[in-house]
């Protein structure tokens, strides 16, 4: 019955997400592309506390932090009096979010879409929420970005590509469906090769060298807990695909590449540019 109530409590928060906030005054944000869009609608001026996964832009770093998106505590986020707090749609545990909206204090957990047109209605969701105009924004510098990433992806040869979040016991933890890094790889104009099993997996060598990618991506953070990019080349599970023959394979900022907020766009111009020089 309780799993029922925490179930039933977050389809009701999730339902009213782009509603406008009663007050915005105070805003927590509990995840990085949240607090990316704040910042992108110059609305800082009204954040009181981040998660740790907002290191974007650099000063979001020197609010207080409430700790890890999926890991909050009731008394740390209450602690900070905050009126709303935005978040991403893993933000939790369930039943810390319970405690939080039985006081007065305001939850919008924000829908995620790993599309182009996802990261605007974002865009668009927390500027309801926040009071603020977006249109502008999104014609000034959003929509031109998407203009070129489209021009750049309409290729009828899909180069394959494959994501790598890092290593676990050795083997490449890498991004299946339903996946953001699955959906950087869609609207970059990639194909996911491993695409056929659900989120991120330790994937082993022989289904590495079957998937035959033509580029690999990895995460900053999972590159810097393994090695260099030469490293990774000469992995067992990786030396023999055709990106690293190439030497086809990149790193890249993890939140900009996987939050699904405006500089994740950036993030598959980039992509897109390196395997359009593949032959």
């Amino acid at each position: 019955m309780k799993n029922l109530l925490v179930i039933f409590l977050c389809f009701v928060i999730a339902s009213n997400a782009c509603e406008k906030a009663i007050d915005p005054t105070r805003i927590t944000s509990a995840g990085g592309s949240i607090t990316e869009i704040i910042y992108f609608l110059n609305f800082q001026k009204n954040l009181v506390a981040v998660d740790v996964t907002s290191n974007y832009p650099s000063e979001a770093k020197d609010l207080p932090s409430i700790g890890y998106v999926r890991q909050l505590s009731a008394e740390g986020v209450l602690s900070l009096d905050p009126t709303i707090i935005i978040g991403e749609d893993d933000m939790g545990p369930p039943s810390v979010m319970e405690q939080i909206k039985r006081t007065n204090v305001e939850i919008k957990i924000i829908p995620e879409n790993h599309t182009v047109e996802g990261i605007l209605e974002k865009v668009r969701c927390v500027s309801k929420i926040i009071g603020a105009d977006s249109d502008e924004l999104i014609d000034t510098y959003l929509n031109p970005k998407i203009k070129k990433l489209e021009q750049q992806t309409d290729l009828e040869d899909k180069k394959k590509i494959i994501y790598i979040l890092g290593m676990q016991s050795g083997s490449p933890l890498i991004a299946g469906k339903n996946t953001s890094g699955n959906g950087l790889i869609n609207i970059s104009g990639g194909i996911n090769p491993l695409a056929s099993f659900d989120g991120w997996k330790p994937v082993g060598t022989e289904s590495i060298i079957e998937a035959a990618p033509d580029l690999i991506i990895i995460s900053e953070r999972g590159l810097r807990g393994f090695g260099t990019l030469e490293d990774l080349r000469n992995h067992p599970a990786l030396y023999l695909t055709p990106a690293a023959k190439n030497n086809k394979i990149i790193s890249i900022d993890g939140m900009a590449s996987l939050g699904f907020g405006p500089r994740t766009i950036d993030s598959a111009i980039k992509i897109s540019e390196i395997f359009n020089g593949i032959n």
